[in-house]
């Protein structure tokens, strides 16, 4: 039966292959308006999911859907319809001594496999993108989601009928284990997949699959307070990475202080108390926090402490004597996701962005922009924390491929 649905979402992407671009806008602004006018119907089927889920789970808050969530993925879509064809791009051309003409153009992938938990957003981002940009989507979502995606991509489907394309062109598999090892060794079927979730997916992902994988999602997020830093701007940029929405990837996990700023960190965790923000702090940075901060919400760091994606109200902190050991201590931790500095001196900026290696590097702004609509590209299939073929926000232009077009009149090579 998988291969089956497999083979069909084949067929299917040969003829999304072949749309026009205007025939692609017209349906994700179908599938945008369409969102909106089913909101009722997709709320009823969340529900459910969260009916099932402890409200406590950190994942709830990313399962969860709202009417103000449904209007922002609709206007996510809206927006991917108005970005311009990543498709037929000539990315490099060049004529040869003997007149052989090359062009290097874009082209789709063809067949996109997402492995993701509870996040149905995720359903319309993929489909959105994976059209715009040529491709079928295979969709392979956790059980904790299935109400939610099942209302989605029946929905979407709906729309495709109506515009008399392939419905094919997403496939929602069953929220089983087998249905997972199957999609990751449906070679000759799915030419890409991309785990979307926790780091023990994005593992075994990586470590099962036979087909092509590009990894996103775990992020382990530094913010380096350095000893020229602007008070104001840091105790901002710290609070609105840890609490802006603390179940995404680009949320901050531990904040890095130098010692001799050491004075400024109960200004600087103020305003973290107003969310209950529980803290792991060295014995410097305990020291300093005592009494100033809630003895309840105030802990000593362990190891453990330290290259942990919370996902929830809580943060460690580092103390660190330099800008060099801010650095160390986020090559041995970090995730390669996003990691921040705030600092007025441009040299130890300029240190700090040429030495940390990860996707995203932030000067004096908070790793929540992180995100593929914040950077201007429309919605996101995940954040790549690899550096092969694609890293960062992954949308239109990273799930493209190409191929080299050769124009000759004639033309043989010598023996």
């Amino acid at each position: 039966m998988l291969e089956e649905i497999f083979n069909r979402t084949k067929e299917a992407s040969i003829e999304v292959a072949l749309l026009d671009n205007e025939t692609i806008n017209q349906v994700l602004l179908a599938v945008a308006d369409k969102a909106i006018k089913e909101t009722d119907t997709i709320l009823a089927a969340n529900a459910k999911d969260l009916s099932r889920m402890d409200k406590a789970s950190p994942m709830y808050d990313r399962l969860k859907l709202t009417q103000e969530r449904i209007e922002g993925i609709a206007g996510d879509t809206r927006n991917v319809a108005s970005l311009p064809s990543p498709l037929g791009k000539v990315l490099k051309h060049n004529v040869l001594p003997n007149g052989l003409d090359l062009k290097r153009v874009s082209v789709p992938f063809g067949v996109i496999g997402i492995v993701y938990e509870a996040r149905p957003n995720v359903t319309f981002d993929v489909f959105s993108l994976c059209l715009k940009a040529g491709s079928a989507c295979i969709l392979k979502g956790g059980k904790d989601a299935d109400d939610s995606n099942r209302a989605i991509v029946s929905l979407i489907q709906s729309v495709l009928r109506e515009f008399h394309i392939n419905e094919n062109a997403i496939t929602l598999l069953p929220a089983t284990h087998e249905a997972t090892g199957a999609l990751l060794h449906a070679n000759g079927y799915v030419d890409l997949v991309i785990p979307r979730g926790s780091k023990r997916l994005i593992d075994f992902v990586r470590q099962e699959a036979s087909v092509p994988v590009i990894e996103t999602g775990a992020g382990v997020c530094h913010a380096y307070f350095d000893k020229d830093g602007d008070l104001e701007k840091g105790t901002r940029i710290i609070n609105n990475a840890k609490t802006r929405r603390v179940s995404v990837c680009n949320a901050l996990d531990c904040t890095l202080i130098h010692t001799d700023r050491l004075a400024d960190l109960p200004a600087i965790c103020a305003p973290l108390k107003d969310s209950n923000v529980l803290i792991y702090a060295d014995e410097p940075a305990l020291a300093a926090l005592n009494g100033d901060y809630p003895n309840e919400l105030l802990k000593p760091s362990t190891e453990e402490s330290y290259g942990t994606e919370f996902q929830a109200y809580t943060m460690a902190i580092k103390t660190v004597v330099s800008a060099d050991e801010a650095i160390r201590h986020i090559r041995r931790f970090g995730s390669g996701h996003s990691e921040c500095i705030i600092t007025e001196n441009r040299a130890t900026a300029d240190q700090f962005i040429a030495q940390v290696d990860a996707a995203c590097v932030y000067h004096n702004a908070p790793t929540s922009f992180t995100d593929g609509a914040q950077f201007g590209l429309g919605a996101e299939i995940g954040i790549s924390t690899q550096k092969l073929h694609a890293r960062g926000p992954m949308a239109l232009e990273e799930i493209c491929t190409y191929k080299w077009v050769i124009e000759g009149n004639g033309q043989v090579r010598p023996k």
